[in-house]
C-alpha cells in the first residue's frame, strides 16, 4: 500500500513543518496529555498510521513503556522508522489502521493525520478498530485535518494554510497544490461529526483537546 502522504518517505520529515502549522507543539500536547492519562505508570502503547516514527521515538525516550508498536501501511516510511527507533524494543507492523485485528491489548493507541484520507465506511471501520485494540479505560488520541461548519469558513482557512506553507518557504504553486488536496486526496470532517463518530463507536467519552487551522486533536476513552 502506498504513502498517501504527498511527501516521499525519505523527505517527510523535512517537509512536514512546512505545511502543518505547530506540528512541534501537535506532539507536546499529545505527551502531555498520555502523561495525564497514564501517571507515570509503565503503558503499552499502539501508533497507527506512524509514518517516520517520531510518535515512537519520542515515546520511547519519554515514556514508561511495557510495549510499543508501530503501524503503517507504507514500508518505505517503516523502514525509516525501524532506522529512527535503532535499538529500541519496538514491533513494527505494516499494516493500516483499517485493517487491525488487536483486542483489548493497548492502553494507549494514537491516531495522528492519517484518518482523513479515509472515505466513511473505511474510516468508521478504522476507529472501530483502534476501539478494539484498547483495553477497558484506554484512551485513544487522534488528530487530523477537520472541516469547517461553513463554505466561508473553508475558504478562510484554505487561504490561511497557503499563506503559512509560503511564509515556510513553499512556492505559490506548491500551496496551491496543497490545498487542491482537500476533498480529493484527503477527505476531513467537521468536529461535531467526529465526536459522533467516537461515541457510536461506543467510547464513554469523546473531547477535543487541541485546535488550530486545520488540525484538531480528540481523544476518547473506552
Amino acid at each position: 500500500m502506498e504513502n498517501k502522504t504527498p511527501f516521499r518517505a525519505d523527505k517527510y520529515d523535512e517537509n512536514i513543518r512546512r505545511v502543518l502549522p505547530y506540528y512541534d507543539a501537535i506532539y507536546d500536547n499529545i505527551f502531555d496529555l498520555i502523561r495525564t492519562y497514564s501517571g507515570g505508570r509503565a503503558i503499552a502503547l499502539l501508533d497507527t498510521g506512524c509514518g517516520s516514527g517520531t510518535l515512537g521515538a519520542r515515546a520511547a525516550s519519554e515514556l514508561e513503556l511495557s510495549e510499543l508498536v508501530l503501524c503503517d501501511p507504507s514500508e518505505d516510511m517503516l523502514d525509516i522508522a525501524r532506522e529512527k527507533l535503532y535499538g529500541t524494543e519496538c514491533t513494527f507492523i505494516q499494516k493500516g489502521s483499517e485493517e487491525l485485528d488487536f483486542d483489548g491489548r493497548f492502553d494507549v493507541v494514537t491516531a495522528i493525520q492519517c484518518h482523513q484520507y479515509f472515505q466513511p465506511e473505511q474510516r468508521a471501520r478504522a476507529v472501530a478498530n483502534c476501539f478494539g485494540a484498547l483495553k477497558d479505560g484506554g484512551i485513544f488520541i487522534c488528530f487530523e485535518n477537520t472541516a469547517p461548519f461553513t463554505e466561508k469558513g473553508k475558504d478562510i482557512m484554505l487561504r490561511r494554510v497557503a499563506d503559512f506553507g509560503i511564509r515556510s518557504g513553499r512556492t505559490k504553486e506548491e500551496a496551491a497544490a496543497h490545498i487542491a488536496r482537500y476533498g480529493t486526496e484527503f477527505f476531513p470532517i467537521n468536529i461535531t461529526e467526529h465526536i459522533e463518530l467516537l461515541k457510536s463507536t461506543g467510547f464513554t467519552c469523546a473531547e477535543v483537546f487541541w485546535h488550530s487551522y486545520m488540525q484538531t486533536g480528540f481523544y476518547a476513552i473506552k
